[in-house]
């Protein structure tokens, strides 16, 4: 992640808590540049493990959860809700994207199409202020694709031997 977007976020942070009379504490700051370090999307879990691996940092998952609660409140972080799981993901520098999201394996892919961006932005809206969007296309990836119809294969395989058996079997 660029500099730049982390000292951004942190002043963010810093004014919010200092506005809102908020202890500054070192577990908020290093969770905000873990979750900044990271590309893409997480779950509260691999935020845990990278905190105690790369950062030498141990947080309990309540001030994990309420520290990633408060980020959302700021536009911080965003929180998806998947078929499977829930993710979170850096929402600073990148407000408006898209997901594709297989519904056979539950696999995520974040999709850059300047035409949904276009038309969100031509889209008139009333009494209302748009600051972003998350677009979720649901659909099957290739891997599953290719599975299924090797599967497919397979079962008419199956079946054409079976019938082919009991076809020579009335023969007889």
């Amino acid at each position: 992640m660029k500099e730049n977007v982390k000292v951004a976020v942190k002043n963010i942070l810093t004014n919010y808590l200092e506005l809102n009379r908020h202890r500054k504490t070192p577990e908020r700051y290093t969770i905000l540049d873990a979750v900044y370090s990271t590309g893409g999307h997480f779950t509260l879990e691999e935020l845990s493990e990278k905190l105690i691996k790369e950062y030498n940092f141990p947080v309990s998952r309540a001030t994990l959860y309420n520290t990633l609660k408060l980020f959302i409140e700021l536009r911080l972080v965003v929180r998806h809700r998947f078929q499977t799981t829930t993710k979170y993901e850096a929402c600073y520098d990148n407000n408006s994207h898209s997901h594709q999201i297989c519904t056979m394996c539950g696999k995520v892919t974040e999709v850059k199409s300047p035409d949904i961006r276009a038309v969100i932005e031509k889209l008139h809206t009333k009494r209302f202020r748009k600051d972003g969007f998350t677009l979720y296309i649901y659909g099957i990836c290739s891997s599953c694709q290719a599975k299924m119809t090797r599967q497919t294969g397979k079962n008419n395989k199956q079946k054409t031997t079976k019938t082919k058996n009991k076809n020579e079997s009335r023969k007889s």
